[in-house]
């Protein structure tokens, strides 16, 4: 359990709390508690049974979630174009399929 509150503080930038005001801070360890809270939803439904099972969610945002792509918009679709030698491509094509069959 340590280790998990020490990854929400370090990884999702919970342990910055320096506005003036009560409720900024609060707003931002909402903020902090819901992105640990999707990261572990990411985790067990779309990155089970990949090398990112385990990983911490640092590890899920830096090579998962920041990465370049070049975003299409039209009325119906949001298309990603990403670049075929991105290194977690597989890892992302899984829980996109996992997470889209989760939600239908």
């Amino acid at each position: 359990m340590e280790n998990r509150i020490k990854e929400c503080q370090l990884d999702l930038f919970a342990d910055r709390t320096s506005v003036r005001s009560m409720r900024a801070n609060q707003l931002r360890l909402w903020f902090a508690s819901m992105a640990y809270v999707l990261l572990c939803a990411l985790r067990r439904i779309g990155l089970a049974h990949t090398r990112f099972a385990r990983a911490s969610c640092g590890s899920i945002r830096l090579k998962l979630l920041k990465i370049a792509a070049l975003v299409r918009i039209s009325v119906r679709r949001i298309k990603l174009a990403m670049a075929s030698g991105c290194p977690c491509r597989r890892e992302f094509q899984t829980a996109h399929a996992r997470l889209s069959a989760a939600a239908a």
